[in-house]
């Protein structure tokens, strides 16, 4: 009965005249929006809300705050409170804490992770630093941008080389800053490979893990402590009346900006002001061509070569999603039958749904994964690891939630992908 209660404020505090700016931390809502797949979704996507990889049937839900669902209003969309998060009281961690909310690791903690498994296991693993943070660039903090090779090391293997003897498999947390399940995830992946039946499957394949591809976001988050901050983008910009930064997967060069981005510098999906302009995107685009041969001739239809190996996961949440490209149109592309049987897979082994974004969500451009198979025709995919809502749903589920309910489903899927990147088409 509190909790109708509760909702029935927030929805009342919703539909009233906006309010005078307030001091102080502000409550942030989920909301549901009806906006079937087509024209009604594209243009939300376009007015630049802070929409959610979740759909529920012919709604998709936006993340905002008191003031959103009036502006719904006005731009021709209703809206219904889904999930009302009251701002904290809480104190935000102190700096030399390892851990957050719970029990989620720092940035500082997830870099030092790398290092000690390199230390305790030099036969299998070697980090790399691939870059560094656009902070760290400015000279004004930032930190590394690494990632580690995992293997049973031969010679050739790890080299920064698309000729390398071994298929890779490239597994990324983080890249939107507050989906703080995938950095859990890639922890847990990095420590399975290296103390479990996984190492056997090392052999014959390298695994490269990017716990976390946004780290100065994810400094963002953690600040909040005992409630992150529900930072979405890099650190690079200005905005005074929504988070700064650019949305790192709307900025990669592969259409980028058109469909499902914005030019809005305080829209969640802004796009940046060319493509690949965010130094955390360059590195990582200077990366996979290291590791990857180019298998696809240009065009949109051109399918990737038989011989292609590899495959790479970017780890995002929410929604229980399995996408594959293309993210900008639901055109398929020349591998569409190999991507979605991989896709359908891995779906069948969480309980997942597989499809295109446009088939299951909306269309976006300038995505990373879009990215990797256009300019390299490897195999790419995002995994949407949460549901929409319960205890383990939403953006900050549970410490807890990761190791009950998140990790008894990625790790099967993320066995399939080590699987299919031997020989994926």
């Amino acid at each position: 009965m509190r909790t109708a209660v509760a909702l029935l404020a927030c929805l009342a505090l919703l539909l009233s005249p906006a309010p005078a700016p307030a001091e102080g931390p502000q409550a942030t809502y989920v909301l549901r929006v009806p906006a079937p797949m087509g024209d009604s979704a594209q243009r939300l996507l376009g007015l630049g809300y802070d929409v959610l990889e979740q759909r529920d049937g012919a709604d998709l839900f936006v993340v905002g705050d008191p003031r959103t669902a009036q502006k719904l209003r006005s731009d021709g969309y209703r809206s219904t409170v889904e999930t009302a998060m009251p701002p904290s009281q809480r104190a935000p961690r102190s700096l030399g804490d390892a851990t957050y909310y719970g029990g989620y690791r720092t940035i500082t903690a997830h870099l030092a992770h790398l290092d000690e498994v390199a230390r305790a296991h030099p036969g299998l693993a070697t980090v790399v630093d691939y870059g560094d943070s656009w902070r760290k660039t400015q000279g004004v903090g930032g930190h590394d941008l690494k990632a580690i090779c995992i293997t049973r090391k031969s010679p050739g293997d790890c080299a920064l080389t698309p000729t390398a003897p071994k298929p890779r498999l490239f597994v990324m947390g983080q890249l939107h800053a507050r989906e703080i399940t995938t950095g859990d995830m890639a922890w847990r992946f990095i420590d399975d490979l290296v103390g479990s039946d996984l190492t056997a499957m090392l052999a014959d394949l390298e695994v490269w893990v990017v716990p976390i591809a946004n780290p100065d976001g994810v400094e963002i988050v953690e600040s909040g402590g005992d409630s992150p901050v529900l930072q979405r983008k890099n650190a690079h910009g200005t905005c005074t009346s929504g988070s700064r930064g650019v949305d790192l997967n709307r900025n990669a060069g592969s259409h980028w900006g058109e469909v499902g981005s914005s030019t809005n510098k305080c829209s969640e999906t802004y796009r940046g002001t060319r493509a690949d302009s965010e130094v955390e995107v360059q590195a990582l685009e200077s990366l996979w061509r290291k590791l990857y041969r180019d298998t696809r001739a240009p065009g949109d239809t051109a399918a990737a070569s038989a011989d292609t190996t590899g495959a790479v996961i970017s780890m995002h949440s929410y929604g229980d999603y399995v996408l594959f490209p293309w993210g900008w149109s639901t055109q398929k592309t020349g591998n569409d039958a190999a991507l979605r049987k991989i896709a359908n897979d891995m779906a069948a082994l969480s309980g997942f749904t597989a499809g295109q974004p446009g088939e299951v969500l909306y269309n976006a451009s300038g995505a990373t994964d879009d990215w990797v198979y256009d300019d390299l025709g490897v195999p790419s995919f995002v995994w949407e690891i949460g549901a929409g809502s319960g205890r383990c749903g939403g953006f900050l589920p549970p410490f807890s939630c990761q190791k009950d309910v998140h990790w008894p489903k990625v790790r099967p899927m993320l066995v399939s992908a080590m699987n299919a990147a031997k020989r994926p088409y």
